[in-house]
């Protein structure tokens, strides 16, 4: 026999109490540190690291980089990834992003816009730093080992021509200062933040 209808709550209530994915969404320019200190909050919190060149090194094995056969490609297994994960309530993700123009601003909006409309928490982190350490931290062994740009005359031409200027990231909740915080004081800043772990 089904409750009086005093007794009864709302449907909205039942889906409320469910658990939500959870996606960090670290972004930052080149060499501020997403992989490391996505690394280091992936071993405080328990999340899943996606790192972005996962993903990118994979599509190069079959297109240049900013072709328009990379760029489809790339977007379709982005969207692949955080579609499944969104139909997991118990996904819990890190995903590292460097903004640069060859990535479309469609699907920046749909990250913000589609995921959070399918129940998933998005907190949206920004490392940032001085051009100065950025170019010091630019050759490094650990961006070597994952082929990211590491030739600094090419990095001052590609932000002298507003590469990575887009797409544009509709918010940051939380911005670090990782030329002062070393990445194990960066990862416990945005895990205090936003109750993780």
């Amino acid at each position: 026999m089904p409750p009086p209808a005093h007794f009864r709550l709302p449907p909205f209530a039942f889906r409320l109490s469910l658990p939500s994915v959870i996606l960090v969404f670290l972004h930052g320019p080149a060499a501020a540190g997403k992989y490391t200190v996505g690394r280091e909050l992936a071993a405080l919190s328990g999340f899943e690291l996606y790192h972005n060149h996962l993903v990118v090194d994979e599509v190069l094995k079959q297109h240049a980089f900013g072709t328009p056969g990379f760029v489809a490609e790339r977007d379709r297994l982005w969207r692949e990834h955080f579609t499944a994960a969104a139909a997991d309530p118990q996904r819990r993700m890190i995903f590292t992003f460097n903004p640069e123009n060859t990535v479309p601003q469609a699907f920046i909006d749909w990250l913000f816009t589609e995921l959070p409309a399918r129940g998933t928490t998005l907190h949206s982190v920004g490392l940032v730093l001085s051009e100065a350490a950025i170019e010091a931290r630019l050759a490094s062994d650990q961006r070597k080992q994952f082929r990211k740009l590491v030739d600094l005359d090419l990095y001052r031409q590609l932000r002298a021509a507003g590469t990575f200027a887009t797409p544009v990231i509709p918010r940051t909740d939380l911005e670090i200062d990782t030329e002062h915080s070393s990445p194990a004081e960066s990862a416990a800043k945005i895990a205090k933040q936003f109750g993780l772990g």
